[in-house]
């Protein structure tokens, strides 16, 4: 009997070593699951980021390199008194329902910028504008690039175009935290077509306000205006905007501060051009985050 006791408490010893074995097992084998399903969520979101970040600059390039698009087949009157191909507002956003640039609002996301873009259309429906629709022989096609906030409270990328009957906007890229544009300015004499200096709307908007313009009334100014406007000197377009992921992101260290036109730029005189995540709304501080830059050339003589 007593042999049989000693028995069986060797067993239940070495059940309940077995079972506490088996249980640190069970804890490692699923704090390793939730380690590698972390670390998958966070490729994955990067992943995300890094398509939306790359479609966004594709779609932004194709629109500034199809600005000042002249079809001149047709019979071009007075092309020179034109509105300048290319256009934009700093710090600012737009109602899609809006004509144009009118009606901006200064409460900027992030103080985002405003990148607008003129071309003329084509019969064969090859000339789109930034939403995919084709723009006719007889209308001047927009693109209009400009962030605002979602109806869930994600910011997004958006797209103003003319329709057929109003104005209109489409999100372009969800999560975006800013967009900043400079405009590379042709300041030589003759034109060379090579940008001397890039320059903020604001700044080509004060060479404007400098200008003598000719004209007995108001409408024979603004054609002069157009003639020799400044905007009619840019040549190139350089954007950069931040974007960040959809989720919480668990591994995430401390974050620096985001230069979207490198730390050489002055960010003083542009504060959209420095964004800083501990400021942004806590909701959306611990995100994955990227910049993503390119700068783009007009290929089109403005008209």
């Amino acid at each position: 009997m007593t042999r049989l006791r000693k028995a069986s408490g060797w067993a239940l010893a070495e059940l309940m070593v077995s079972m506490a074995v088996g249980l640190v097992v069970s804890l490692f084998a699923s704090t390793l699951m939730v380690a590698s399903n972390a670390s998958y969520v966070a490729q994955d979101d990067i992943a995300a980021v890094e398509d939306a970040g790359r479609f966004a600059l594709d779609a932004l390039g194709r629109a500034v390199r199809q600005a000042s698009y002249v079809d001149w087949g047709e019979f071009v009157e007075e092309a020179d008194t034109r509105p300048a191909p290319v256009s934009g507002l700093d710090a600012s956003w737009l109602s899609g329902g809006t004509q144009g640039l009118a009606d901006p609002r200064d409460d900027a996301v992030n103080n985002s910028d405003v990148l607008a873009l003129r071309f003329a259309g084509a019969p064969d429906d090859s000339v789109v504008n930034c939403a995919g629709f084709p723009v006719n022989e007889d209308a001047r096609g927009w693109s209009i690039f400009y962030v605002a906030v979602g109806t869930d409270g994600v910011a997004e990328l958006r797209c103003k175009y003319r329709g057929a009957t109003a104005w209109k906007a489409e999100a372009v890229v969800r999560g975006v935290d800013a967009l900043q544009v400079l405009y590379g300015i042709d300041t030589d004499t003759p034109a060379d077509g090579r940008p001397n200096s890039y320059e903020r709307a604001a700044a080509i908007d004060a060479r404007d306000a400098a200008l003598v313009l000719a004209g007995a009334d108001e409408e024979a100014r603004a054609r002069d205006l157009n003639r020799k406007t400044h905007w009619k000197r840019v040549c190139a377009v350089r954007v950069s905007l931040l974007l960040h992921g959809a989720r919480y992101a668990t591994q995430l260290g401390s974050q620096e501060p985001f230069h979207l036109f490198g730390p050489g730029y002055d960010a003083d005189a542009d504060p959209g051009a420095l964004i800083e995540p501990d400021k942004l709304h806590e909701s959306l501080r611990h995100r994955e985050r990227r910049v993503f830059a390119a700068t783009f050339l007009l290929r089109n003589r403005p008209a």
